[in-house]
């Protein structure tokens, strides 16, 4: 048996044991020590959002600490801090306008009721677009995953097929981004851990080729779901856009009504700039929905609520940690109590 082989068998007796998957670089994440229990999601995802809660919530304590009264001055200062925890500018004014209504309405009578009411504004926006990713609706069922290099789009790849595979859905995954060193090496190791094939060819080769011979094996093989890597290049606007193109042609062709879903990947620690990266994106991909990744470590967290908020879109997965597990659907109150807790 190869080295590779063995590997892969050792990471899926460690699956089977309650190990840690591996990450993406290729190392493992230790199991608890015996006796102890990995924390659950929600604790996980309040410590991936402590930072995020430090630069939103813990300022938006200090500035209302002993006000008996919330004035004009109170929500302008509010305004800032919404701003520089990356909320946005174009939705922090919505909010901002709408806790005035409420000042107005003597809604507002002090600190907590502030922190009430901002917190109920945020889910409103965040539920508003909210909606998980239904697979059922096609057979293969195409989703299409786009983003610039380095917000971590192979390793989504990967934890995603991962969660369908232990759903029981046959998974077959493209090696589309032929471009970047080995990005397709990266893909087919996450295959193997996943027990899904891999479609590639030799690095450099025309994306739209590679994609049509994952739709052709796709059919043939009678997948559930055909996932797609994309290359992250932004040379030029001009550029990205007639490749994307290309490739969703070339899907729907051979797969009425594909891709069923474009996912954007976007790290959560790039805070503004993931808003040009979206509006970049669904200008010449049609984005369908979001993934937020490396949410824990950064204070950048409020970007999900501008980007989510300022392009109506849903997002769909976001991820806390390294795992496997570690990526979850998205669940707007779930992730409001984490941040505001």
């Amino acid at each position: 048996m190869s080295v590779e082989k063995k590997g892969f068998f050792k990471g899926l007796m460690d699956k089977l044991s309650g190990a840690e998957a591996p990450t993406a670089s290729g190392e493992s994440q230790p199991a608890p020590p015996p006796g102890e229990t990995k924390p659950g999601f929600f604790e996980r995802l309040k410590q991936g959002l402590s930072k995020t809660h430090e630069s939103l919530i813990g300022r938006i304590d200090t500035l209302v600490l002993g006000k008996k009264e919330i004035d004009a001055d109170t929500l302008e200062e509010l305004e800032e801090i919404l701003i520089t925890a990356d909320i946005g500018v174009q939705t922090t004014v919505e909010l901002i306008r709408t806790l005035e209504q409420r000042m107005k309405r003597k809604e507002l009578q002090d600190g907590d009721a502030l922190k009430a009411a901002l917190k109920e504004e945020i889910l409103a926006r965040l539920s508003r677009h909210a909606a998980p990713l239904d697979t059922d609706t096609a057979s293969p069922y195409v989703i299409m995953v786009i983003g610039v290099n380095g917000v971590g789009k192979t390793t989504t790849i990967g934890k995603l097929a991962s969660r369908f595979t232990t759903a029981g859905k046959k998974v077959l995954l493209v090696a589309g981004d032929t471009f970047r060193a080995a990005a397709a090496e990266q893909l087919e190791i996450w295959g193997k851990r996943a027990d899904a094939d891999v479609v590639r060819h030799q690095e450099g080769a025309d994306p739209s080729a590679v994609v049509f011979d994952g739709c052709r094996a796709a059919v043939a093989r009678k997948s559930d779901i055909l996932i797609i890597d994309t290359a992250g290049r932004l040379h030029t606007k001009v550029n990205l856009m007639e490749e994307m193109k290309k490739v969703r042609r070339v899907l729907g062709r051979e797969i009425p009504g594909a891709p069923h879903e474009t996912l954007l990947v976007l790290d959560a620690a790039t805070g503004q700039n993931a808003i040009s990266q979206t509006r970049l994106f669904k200008e010449a991909a049609e984005v369908s929905g979001l993934v937020l990744t490396k949410l824990d470590g950064t204070a950048k967290g409020g970007i999900i609520v501008a980007v989510s908020n300022e392009f109506d879109l849903p997002v769909r997965y976001i991820g806390v940690g390294e795992g496997v597990d570690d990526l979850r659907e998205f669940e707007p109150t779930q992730f409001v109590e984490a941040l505001f807790q």
